[in-house]
Formats: structure tokens, C-alpha cells, sequence
């Protein structure tokens, strides 16, 4: 899976989001630190997102999902 971090200069700040996943948003003060940012974001949006689903709902089978 590719997904698309988009980047716009604000003043001082770097904002960052990624347009494929709504709520993976975050800023920094340079095009680098913005970026680590949004990895972090991203990362910690998918954990989350986890944790949830998996307490509203119970699987009885689960696997991989590759998505190329």
C-alpha cells in the first residue's frame, strides 16, 4: 500500500496530513520534522483504530491483509 503524505508551508510551521486517512494530521517546524511527525501520526492512528476495533468487535478469524 502507497499512501500520500501532503505538505503545506503555514509561517513558520509545516503542516502535514495524509490524504488517504482522515484524522493522520500533524505539523513541524521544518519539511523533516514534519514528516517524522506524520509517520508517528500515522502509526499511532492505526494503533489506535486497533485497539478499538478490536474491543467493539470480536473476530473469529484473523490474517495478514497485503495490499500492493
Amino acid at each position: 500500500m502507497q499512501l500520500t503524505a501532503a505538505y503545506k508551508k503555514a509561517g513558520d510551521w509545516w503542516a502535514a496530513w495524509v490524504e488517504e486517512i482522515p484524522g493522520v494530521n500533524t505539523q513541524g517546524g521544518s519539511l523533516d520534522e514534519a514528516r517524522e511527525n506524520l509517520k508517528d501520526a500515522l502509526r499511532m492512528v492505526l494503533e489506535v483504530n486497533r485497539e478499538l476495533s478490536e474491543k467493539e468487535l470480536e473476530a473469529t478469524q484473523r490474517e495478514n491483509l497485503i495490499v500492493a
